[in-house]
C-alpha cells in the first residue's frame, strides 16, 4: 500500500519547493498532497498528477476535508503573527481527527530556548503537538538565506547592509535546502524528534563581504544601535511596531539565536548546504 503525503501552504515558497522535493525523491504525483488556500496558484503542479485540495489554517473544516486519507502531513508553520496559535491548532486537531499518522513541522532554530520575537508562537505549536497524540517531528529551521539576498538590490543601491547585529552570526540555509531537508525526514522511518537546522555561519561584515566579491559593487556593513536601526527603518517607511519587529530580529542574532553548528541539514540532504557566496551569485543572475 502506498503512502500519502501531504503539504500545506504547497503554494507557498517553502511548500511548493517540499512538493518539488517529495516528486524529486521518486514519489507518485498521485500520494502526493497540495494543500492550499487557492488552487489555481498551484494548476502546474495539478497538471503533472499532484492532488490539490483547498485548506486554509483559518477554517478547520476546509483542512478536515484536506487530510482525508493522508499519512503524513508536513506541516509548514503560517505566517500571520498573531493569529498562529489558533491557525496552527486547527492544523493539528484536523490532522489527529483525519488519523495522520506522523506531521512534521517548521518550526525555529532552539525554538524551546529563543529569545526571538518569532520563538513564542513555534514554541506553542510544539507544546500543541507533543500534547496532541500524533507522532510528530519538528524541523527547527535557522534563517533563509533569501532573507538576505531578496534585499540583495537595496543593499547594492546603499552601497551598504545595515543592521543592529553587533558581529552576531547567522546559520543560515536556503529555501531548497530547508525544503530537502524536510522532505528527507517526512520520507525517513525513523526520524529523529527534533532536527536544528542551518546552513552556513556569517556575520554581517561577511554577509557585505561576500555581496561585494560576487558582484563586484562594494558593500559595506553599517552596525548601528536598536534604537538607530529602529529610527532609519521608520525613515524608510516602516511604522513603529514592523521596525520594532524586524530590529528585534536583529536583536535575536546579536545574542546567538539564529547560529548553531549542528550539522542536521548536511545529515538529513546527504550534500553541503548552499553557501551565501552560491545564493547571491544567483540572486544576481
Amino acid at each position: 500500500m502506498s503512502t500519502t503525503y501531504a503539504v500545506t501552504a504547497a503554494s507557498g515558497k517553502l511548500g511548493r519547493l517540499a512538493v518539488e522535493a517529495l516528486l524529486a525523491k521518486g514519489v507518485p504525483a498521485g500520494d502526493v498532497v497540495a494543500v492550499v488556500r487557492t488552487p489555481a496558484k498551484v494548476a502546474d503542479l495539478a497538471a503533472r498528477g499532484v492532488v490539490v485540495r483547498a485548506g486554509d489554517y483559518a477554517d478547520r473544516a476546509s483542512l478536515d476535508a484536506a487530510f482525508i486519507g493522508v499519512d503524513r502531513l508536513l506541516f509548514v508553520s503560517g505566517s500571520e503573527p498573531g493569529a498562529r496559535i489558533a491557525q496552527h491548532t486547527n492544523v493539528v486537531e484536523a490532522a489527529k481527527t483525519a488519523g495522520v499518522s506522523r506531521i512534521a513541522y517548521t518550526s525555529i532554530l532552539r525554538a524551546d530556548t529563543s529569545t526571538s520575537p518569532l520563538a513564542p508562537d513555534h514554541r506553542a505549536t510544539e507544546d500543541l503537538l507533543s500534547r496532541a497524540g500524533v507522532p510528530f517531528t519538528v524541523l527547527r529551521n535557522s534563517w533563509y538565506l533569501e532573507n538576505y539576498t531578496e534585499q540583495l538590490g537595496q543593499y547594492l543601491a546603499a552601497g551598504a547592509v545595515l543592521g543592529s547585529t553587533h558581529g552576531g552570526r547567522v546559520s543560515a540555509a536556503a529555501r531548497a535546502d530547508y525544503a530537502e531537508a524536510a522532505v528527507a525526514a517526512l520520507l525517513a522511518e525513523d526520524p529523529a524528534q527534533v532536527y536544528e537546522l542551518a546552513g552556513n555561519s556569517f556575520d554581517f561584515a561577511g554577509l557585505a563581504a561576500t555581496i561585494t566579491e560576487v558582484t563586484g559593487t562594494t558593500v559595506v556593513s553599517t552596525d548601528v544601535s536598536t534604537e538607530e536601526h529602529v529610527a532609519a527603518l521608520q525613515g524608510f517607511g516602516l511604522d513603529a511596531g514592523t521596525a520594532g519587529f524586524v530590529a528585534a530580529l536583529d536583536t535575536s542574532i546579536a545574542q546567538g539565536q539564529l547560529a548553531t553548528d549542528r550539522t542536521d541539514l548536511v545529515e538529513l540532504t546527504g550534500r553541503p548546504a548552499t553557501t551565501l557566496a552560491e545564493a547571491v551569485r544567483a540572486a544576481q543572475a
